[in-house]
């Protein structure tokens, strides 16, 4: 591990303890409560790296290409979909004896307009958000920390998946198992192309959308 001055080690533990107040603290959680955190997030990445946050997150502007998020993204996005939906999903209801809580989406089925607005809410808060969050701020501060041998990348991917599986309570147990699953799958992904921002937040979006559209169309 290089050595880190105290900017870098302070603004993080800082991050962490108003993200922790976000999510655990007395404030009542919205549906854009990962914007803000994202907007903090840049903030402190402004200033741990002196102007530079956005590349300290993963988004590297020669990554930013019509062939990686508008071809290879979507194609990745729908392979991560059909597993989750054929084997992830039917794997751990079997596992957990649970099924999984889709409750809070059948307002989305057959309804056009409360699905433009899903669609708007997940691309904002969950694409972007959850991936500045997770993959962005979490993994690469740890990697900062750790590095990203083997054994690094395996405490990083289990600690914060499990955390992003927690954050999904609302689907039951075996909605955190599956939310866990597939964050580590994404965590995976952004290791393997080199913390590309962009293409996970692509990946993400295009697999959420997947998910609602099926809900919008009565396949799940």
């Amino acid at each position: 591990m290089t050595k880190l001055s105290l900017r870098q080690i302070v603004i993080p533990l800082v991050t962490l303890a108003i993200i922790c107040f976000m999510y655990f603290g007395p404030i009542t959680r919205t549906a854009f409560e990962n914007i803000i955190l994202s907007v903090i997030i840049i903030i402190a990445n402004y200033l741990e790296y002196k102007g530079k946050p956005f590349s300290a997150l993963g988004f590297y502007r020669e990554k930013f290409t019509a062939k990686n998020l508008l071809l290879l993204a979507p194609l990745v996005a729908f392979v991560l979909f059909v597993f989750y939906v054929f084997v992830l999903v039917p794997g751990i209801e079997m596992l957990t004896g649970v099924p999984i809580d889709y409750s809070s989406m059948s307002q989305v089925k057959g309804n056009l307009t409360t699905t433009v607005v899903w669609l708007s809410i997940v691309w904002a808060t969950a694409a972007f958000g959850e991936e500045t969050i997770f993959r962005g701020y979490f993994m690469r501060q740890f990697i900062k920390f750790f590095g990203d041998g083997k054994i690094s990348l395996v405490i990083n991917v289990l600690i914060f998946c499990s955390f992003f599986g927690y954050m999904h309570m609302q689907q039951g147990i075996t909605g955190q198992i599956v939310a866990g699953s597939t964050g580590a799958l994404l965590s995976v992904i952004f290791y393997l192309r080199k913390y590309d921002l962009w293409f996970n937040v692509m990946v993400h979006g295009f697999f959420n959308t997947l998910g609602i559209l099926s809900f919008y169309f009565g396949l799940a």
